[in-house]
């Protein structure tokens, strides 16, 4: 449980200046809760942009008294008469769900903040505490059983800052709000940066019962990403070239250089289809790049446990994305039928393409992952399909995280130069790699796989054995004529 919050003071400073010129009052809290050390840090606060029909995502809605609902409001009534907030928590959770794919390890939406006077704050805790909880659900804290939340109040009159944790069970039916020590110290300038280039190359299993139950692409792409992430949690870490088997804090500066090493067991997802008909292979390869952020006090395990699930959820967020923009897009000429091939000749979203139908070899390319420079020294992450260009980037850094976008391009990060990228194939496809067949388990000249792999593999044993033949009576040969020749010497 978070005891006492520490706010990046500089940044907390320039927070000031600009809610006091912004019609935006509400917003997201950036940092990250340490349960090791009971406390919590805040990086920046995010305000929630405007809806799509640009309306704010929190408005001030005056309560009167029973005696003042007939008339007219009364010069005699108080100018602090009841008020309450009306906010919109579907909008501010998207946006939570959002900025959290552009956040890296060791970053997490952690709460919300709100700019109001107290006697407004007091008569809207049910209403922040609802908030609190659609923030949660669409940014899970990953292998906890309880969900903990910050609710930072900001009072203008006078200029005060308090802040509060809300605390849920794990399914997050019962909140409770309870206040905690807050203070402004130096947050950022003490992190230390980790850095890992994960590459990965996963072999899918596409059973006949599970094409059978109708599953999608999606669902089985999820799914092996599940999988892998369980095998990815056991993986050593070397840091900067030395195994890592102590929780002692990291005291070096300068980006350090993480290497993941897999261990060597068997492929549980693969070993539950071993038993069954395979129908095809999801190969899921590529390279994926990884930052997190450690606090000086945390242990440096902490920083390979940030690292492996900043790469899990970089995976996910992608497939998200893909999925997000298939269900946008209409018509058969969509964005997803142009980066798939022609083994894809559907209008669906990939997210409803069935496995059973997909009798064509199939490739999608993942969208691949770029670095933005943020606050001191630090980073933030987007995605860019093929297609897109750097000013889609600039785009979300200005509406998503309200910072300014960078003008030089070269201060962005591109070192994904392989994207994560699909390709459905037939199980003789990745059984014997030198057959083309794509679709069906008879090849292009309509002779089964395994008959030609038997005729290739009868010709090669042949050959070998007529050379063993030829080398035998050649050695005869030659022992022929040197006992000739050392009979003539005798």
């Amino acid at each position: 449980m978070v005891k006492a919050v520490v706010g990046e003071e500089t940044q907390l400073k320039l927070i000031e200046d600009r809610l006091s010129q912004s019609r935006l009052p509400v917003g997201l809290v950036i940092g990250k809760l340490v349960s090791a050390l009971d406390r919590g840090f805040i990086f920046d606060l995010v305000p929630t942009p405007p809806n799509d029909a640009r309306e704010s995502a929190c408005s001030l809605i005056e309560t009167l008294k029973d005696d003042k609902k007939k008339g007219p409001k009364s010069k005699s009534q108080p100018a602090d008469s009841p008020s309450s907030l009306q906010i919109d928590h579907d909008w501010i959770a998207e946006h939570a769900r959002q900025v959290a794919r552009m956040l890296v390890g060791g970053m997490k939406v952690i709460g919300i903040y709100i700019w109001v006077s107290d006697s407004v704050f007091k008569n809207s805790t049910i209403m922040l505490s609802q908030t609190l909880k659609g923030v949660a659900e669409a940014t899970p804290l990953p292998e906890t059983d309880w969900e903990e939340r910050l609710l930072i109040h900001i009072c203008y009159s006078p200029m005060r800052w308090t802040c509060r944790t809300c605390t849920w069970t794990s399914n997050i039916t019962s909140s409770s709000l309870r206040p905690c020590d807050f203070k402004m110290g130096r947050v950022l300038t003490s992190l230390q940066t980790f850095k890992c280039n994960y590459n990965f190359n996963l072999r899918l299993p596409i059973c006949h019962e599970s094409a059978s139950n109708v599953q999608t692409l999606s669902d089985s792409l999820r799914q092996g990403i599940y999988h892998h992430a369980k095998e990815l949690k056991d993986a050593r870490a070397v840091i900067d070239g030395d195994l890592v088997v102590n929780d002692e804090p990291s005291t070096s500066d300068g980006v350090h250089e993480v290497e993941l090493l897999l261990p060597f067991m068997k492929d549980t997802y693969a070993e539950a289809c071993s038993r069954k008909d395979v129908l095809g292979v999801l190969v899921f390869k590529g390279s994926v790049c990884s930052f997190a952020y450690l606090n000086s006090k945390e242990p440096i395990s902490q920083a390979v446990t940030d690292i492996k699930r900043d790469i899990i959820m970089s995976l996910q967020s992608r497939l998200d994305i893909i999925c997000d923009e298939a269900y946008g897009d209409v018509g058969p000429a969509d964005d997803v039928s142009q980066e798939a091939s022609d083994g894809i000749s559907t209008d669906k979203p990939v997210s409803q393409l069935v496995l059973q139908l997909l009798r064509k070899e199939c490739s999608l390319s993942f969208p691949r992952r770029v670095f933005v420079p943020w606050l001191a020294g630090t980073y933030i992450c987007d995605y860019l399909q093929p297609s897109e260009t750097l000013e889609v980037l600039k785009d979300h850094c200005v509406e998503l995280m309200s910072m300014e976008a960078p003008s030089d391009a070269s201060t962005i990060l591109e070192p994904e130069i392989d994207a994560p990228s699909l390709v459905t194939k037939s199980f003789w496809d990745v059984a014997i790699p030198f057959n083309s067949a794509s679709s069906s388990p008879l090849g292009k000249s309509g002779i089964d796989p395994r008959e030609e792999s038997s005729k290739k593999s009868t010709k090669s044993n042949n050959l070998n054995i007529m050379g063993a033949i030829l080398f035998l009576l050649l050695s005869i040969l030659v022992g022929s004529v040197l006992y000739v020749v050392r009979g003539s010497r005798t």
